[in-house]
């Protein structure tokens, strides 16, 4: 039986779904991601979180292995157990935002090569040059932003 408190989990859980869900991110990974940040213990076997968040063991195994193919989650077995149990990453978001960060630097190689093949000038040299300027602002912002302190608050 849930109580209270896992109530309350479960509603934070949902709403760590709905935000990464406007970025695409499945709302049931999103719900696994916001138990494993807030569950104790913090390693769950595919059964603790199907039976916390209730998905069913399918998509709970597909988004399990979405959310470790992305950095957010890592896995492990115990001595004499064929379960695994998953946990976050160490370093999860800042690995993670990592990976977007260096895609900023392979989007704008893409970018270049766009305009080498349509050339200069037109419309669609603008359309390119749009998503060049817009992501070289952001690896500017990035290149001039002060280090992450990864202390508690």
């Amino acid at each position: 039986m849930k109580s209270v408190e896992d109530d309350k989990l479960l509603e934070w859980a949902e709403q760590v779904a709905m935000y990464l869900a406007r970025d695409g991110v499945p709302p049931i990974a999103g719900r696994i991601l916001g138990w494993l940040m807030v569950c104790d213990p913090a390693e769950q076997s595919a059964g603790q979180i199907s039976a916390a968040i209730g998905a069913s063991r399918a998509s709970l195994t597909l988004n399990l292995r979405l959310l470790t193919g992305m950095g957010f989650l890592s896995w492990r077995t115990r001595p004499g157990d064929r379960t695994m149990y998953y946990r976050m990453a160490d370093d999860a978001w800042h690995a993670v935002v990592r990976k977007q960060i260096a895609g900023i630097t392979a989007f704008l190689d893409i970018t270049r090569q766009g305009l080498d093949l349509v050339g200069p000038d037109g419309e669609r040299a603008a359309r390119i040059r749009q998503a060049q300027a817009t992501f070289s602002w952001m690896a500017a912002v990035f290149d001039n932003a002060p280090p992450l302190d990864q202390e508690e608050p």
